[in-house]
């Protein structure tokens, strides 16, 4: 078995609470925090039958590596991912709807990123090995629980797989500042790989090649480009707008 991870925040600990509680090893808990939010969180740990341990600020924070912990942490054993991103995409029904991240190395737009992928439904989210964040702790806090939720996976060649999504007639649609097209004038209705970029240097050249559109996201104040997090959140959300 896999050591132990450990997971921080009442969001990302309160996920696996709901969906795999048998997968936690332990929870710690700052006893100084007797709010409401805390004994709501108490009970399910204890509904859930998971060992809680009382830990001092200090003690949470060496073990979170942050302080933004809110008073609890957990140690938790990695829950296996249930598919490769082949199966996955063999299982999905209806219309797939996928994010793809190229070059986003930060570990809070990466957790930003999965947290609206989980709100809009989005089947799964990649991004490339070598030029991305994986998931940690950190990760897991900011995106709320849905690192839990939402499969990530981290493939070699990002360009051989958006050619291998191509052939499963998923259609590829890059985020670019300089497209002639808007993402709002693109038909996102079938399935469709939404293939995003880091702040500031966009999308790779071979994977703007790759794509088998390129769209831009209007902007009519000083600012050249939006927040990776936020420009993902109105790509997935206009994706979905226009199914509905």
């Amino acid at each position: 078995m896999s050591s132990p991870k450990v997971l921080f925040g009442f969001h990302a600990v309160g996920v696996r609470l709901k969906t795999a509680p048998r997968s936690i090893v332990e929870i710690y808990v700052d006893p100084a925090r007797k709010d409401a939010r805390m004994r709501q969180f108490l009970e399910r740990a204890g509904e859930a039958g998971a060992r809680v341990i009382e830990a001092d600020g200090l003690r949470l924070a060496k073990l979170a590596g942050s302080h933004g912990h809110q008073g609890v942490a957990a140690r938790v054993q990695a829950v296996p991912q249930a598919h490769s991103l082949d199966d996955l995409l063999d299982q999905v029904e209806g219309p797939l709807l996928l994010l793809v991240l190229d070059g986003v190395t930060d570990p809070h737009n990466l957790g930003a990123c999965l947290r609206v992928a989980d709100g809009a439904g989005a089947h799964a989210v990649i991004a490339p090995k070598d030029h991305a964040a994986g998931i940690n702790a950190t990760v897991a806090k900011v995106a709320s629980g849905a690192a839990e939720t939402v499969p990530y996976f981290m493939v070699t060649n990002l360009a051989r797989t958006l050619g291998e999504l191509k052939e499963r007639n998923i259609w590829c649609v890059g985020a670019s500042d300089d497209a002639p097209r808007t993402l709002y004038q693109a038909d996102l209705k079938g399935p469709v790989a939404l293939v995003l970029g880091a702040e500031g240097t966009g999308l790779r050249q071979l994977t703007r090649k790759t794509c088998d559109e390129l769209v831009s996201i209007p902007m009519r104040g000083a600012v050249e480009s939006l927040n990776v997090s936020v420009a993902s959140g109105l790509c997935l959300y206009e994706a979905l707008r226009q199914r509905s």
